[in-house]
């Protein structure tokens, strides 16, 4: 430590350069804050055009799906809000594009949420968001204390609410939910937690208040049919989850990610049928998307969309890193389809299209707060 004893010019010089630069950094700071905390409101933020040189980084949403809606792209998934934004709210924020390149948001309704806790079902561990458009509203679908719930709105933004809160009737706890609308029906997928993470499918009544219980099928159980890459670690409790379904001409097509999400192999694969209730035959060629082809540990669980132009991609997550599994980081690729007539569809990805989604960065918590 410096003596300045007998140094007293040099104490003067020191203190006058001192009170300089702190005048600099508070006017720098001031600035700072009357950006950052502006209190501009999501509709604001929505109109916003973000900067080219915006500091941006890795958007932080697992289980993710995105919605498309009038021109614009929206991203939703389960994220720890309050490692990297420092906010305490429990919920779903949601991010925005038109492009899905530069992304928006949190662009929420409440302050970049479009679902809080107390808008409806749940205390928390709220998972797995889907959202989809019915009879004039947004709805939103969600896992919350392992059980599912609905909740509804105006606008994609939300907020999504649910008065009075209640879950989907269910007499063993359930995640991921997934709604699929073919003929007039709807089809309601979900994974029991019951001897395993397994999915399942029933037609919903026409209310959506649950489901027909003489229309429940099995779908899909990990290991099964000695699919070793579902369970490479062999575990008593084997994982089947983050059900998506599509339709190709007359036949149907499940797509599932399966071992632990905390396992490097997490990973998706599909299964096919005549119907959308099943049963389901797994493609011989699964998995789809793994470490292997994207180059990254813990990629899967997340949907397929397809763009105005026909382009079909699937968005998902993987680990933060090799070596840490949380945060999870939200990633996108495009798929490939390949259609023979008379034959099943055959589906890939492109792996050199596989890339993270950036988002805005201006409101993360500091840097050592994430993958952890």
């Amino acid at each position: 430590m410096l003596s300045f004893i007998g140094q007293w010019r040099r104490v003067s010089l020191i203190k006058t350069l001192i009170v300089s630069l702190s005048s600099v950094i508070l006017i720098t700071s001031s600035s700072a804050v009357s950006v950052q905390d502006s209190g501009d409101s999501p509709i604001t933020q929505k109109e916003t055009k973000t900067s080219s040189d915006q500091k941006r980084r890795n958007a932080f949403l697992a289980d993710p799906t995105i919605f498309y809606d009038q021109g614009r792209y929206y991203l939703y998934g389960t994220g720890n809000l309050r490692a990297f934004t420092g906010n305490p709210q429990e919920g779903f924020i949601t991010y925005y594009s038109e492009d899905l390149k530069e992304w928006s948001g949190p662009a929420g309704a409440e302050e970049g949420f479009v679902f809080c806790k107390g808008d409806g079902f749940g205390k928390g561990l709220f998972w797995a968001p889907q959202v989809f458009r019915w009879k004039d509203h947004y709805w939103f679908a969600y896992a919350a204390d392992e059980y599912i719930a609905l909740a509804h709105s105006d606008s994609p933004l939300g907020p999504f609410t649910m008065d009075p809160p209640q879950k989907l009737p269910s007499a063993t706890r359930q995640i991921d939910p997934f709604f699929f609308f073919d003929e007039g029906k709807i089809y309601f997928y979900y994974v029991k937690l019951d001897k395993g993470n397994r999915i399942f499918v029933a037609e919903m009544k026409d209310d959506l208040s649950g489901i027909k219980p003489e229309t429940e099928h099995f779908c899909i159980h990990a290991g099964d049919e000695g699919s070793l890459w579902e369970n490479t670690n062999n575990a008593d409790w084997s994982v089947a989850e983050g059900p998506t379904v599509i339709r190709r001409e007359d036949k149907y097509y499940l797509f599932y990610s399966c071992n632990d999400f905390r396992s490097k192999d997490y990973a998706v694969g599909y299964a096919v049928s005549d119907s959308p209730l099943g049963p389901w035959k797994r493609y011989e060629g699964n998995p789809i998307i793994s470490r292997h082809n994207v180059g990254h540990h813990g990629s899967g669980h997340g949907d397929i969309f397809i763009t105005p132009e026909g382009k079909m991609y699937y968005v998902l997550h993987t680990h933060f890193s090799k070596e840490k599994v949380q945060i999870r980081r939200t990633a996108l690729v495009e798929m490939r389809a390949e259609e023979k007539e008379g034959e099943e569809t055959v589906f890939s990805i492109l792996p050199e299209t596989f890339r993270f989604i950036e988002v805005p960065a201006e409101k993360t918590a500091p840097a050592e707060n994430l993958g952890k």
